[in-house]
């Protein structure tokens, strides 16, 4: 007979999740209808309301490291269509944060590199500036040198171009209001709990 693991819930984990909060999970009935308004559930190895249930279960190491919580795009579509008002993808947000400050290994490397530009590309300037974004992300994921072996850089520089044609892109960052408000925020929010 084979030799089996029991897997003990970590009852402490839904209030260390509201933590960074709060989302409201304990209001879950399982409805089902955040997964089925999911648009990229089919992509995902745990559904939305697989995700609320483990972490009321305290299922923490698998929560940490399934690709659910960073195939999720933060559209709010869960969200949205809550009876019960719990706010799912902010929920997937912070079980994020809680995997990058337990140094668990993304099973989605570019997703994380992408998540983590982007918080840092706010973090410096109070908004997004796409342009540095993109460039940040192109170089830190590695995707730069893969496009340019596959021959798709040319193809990416064109686009930009027209889009900026456009009016779509701007080249220097426009200034804010209140960026160091906004500085002190993430600071504040991610004191702890993460690297940025």
């Amino acid at each position: 007979m084979p030799e089996t693991t029991t897997i003990y819930p970590d009852y402490q984990f839904i209030q260390e999740i509201e933590s960074y909060g709060p989302f409201g999970a304990e209001a879950c009935f399982q409805c089902r209808k955040c997964t089925n308004g999911c648009p990229v559930a089919f992509a995902m190895d745990l559904l939305p309301d697989q995700i609320i249930r483990m972490a009321l279960l305290g299922q923490r190491d698998t929560l940490l490291s399934c690709n659910s919580i960073w195939i999720c795009i933060a559209c709010e579509t869960c969200t949205t269509r809550c009876p019960n008002k719990i706010k799912i993808a902010e929920l997937m947000d912070g079980l994020k944060e809680m995997a990058i400050q337990a140094g668990i290994p993304c099973p989605q490397p570019q997703i994380r590199t992408l998540h983590e530009t982007f918080l840092e590309n706010v973090r410096k300037r109070g908004r997004v500036f796409e342009l540095s974004f993109i460039r940040n992300y192109m170089f830190e994921s590695g995707e730069l040198r893969r496009k340019w072996n596959d021959g798709e850089l040319s193809y990416d520089l064109k686009l930009g171009l027209k889009m900026a044609a456009k009016g779509r892109y701007l080249f220097r960052p426009s200034k804010i209001d209140g960026q160091e408000e906004i500085r002190e925020m993430l600071a504040y929010a991610f004191a702890g709990k993460s690297k940025l």
